[in-house]
């Protein structure tokens, strides 16, 4: 089994895409058939959809938690820091490795692991 896509809804998709491209992912903006104009990124075979909330929802869900092991750990959190995104835990070892947890501008806890495999 493999994870395919995972699918954020937001009220504000550009504000999502900059806090996710500061991790290093590279979105593109299309749509397929009938779908709303929304923002897409491959994270190895598992792609990322930014879409816009939708007609039912009243918020976005923040209650869902990511993980992703990163290879510009630093830089991303510095960044992260200067434009006052919120730092819940500072970087720690961990018994899952050298990790972060930040929020994302919808309040969604996205824990940062630090890539240490050779490139």
């Amino acid at each position: 089994m493999q994870l395919k896509l995972i699918v954020l809804r937001t009220p504000d998709q550009k504000a999502l895409v900059e806090f996710y491209t500061l991790l290093g992912m590279v979105f593109e903006y299309h749509k397929h058939g009938n779908s709303p104009y929304h923002y897409s990124a491959h994270i190895g075979e598992t792609v990322l959809e930014i879409y816009p909330i939708n007609k039912t929802q009243t918020a976005p869900d923040k209650d869902l938690r990511l993980g992703f092991t990163i290879d510009n750990f630093d830089d991303a959190l510095s960044q992260i820091e200067k434009l006052s995104y919120k730092v819940l835990a500072q970087p720690s070892n961990t018994e899952w490795g050298y990790m972060a947890i930040v929020q994302d501008p919808d309040g969604r806890k996205i824990e940062l692991y630090k890539n240490h495999s050779p490139e």
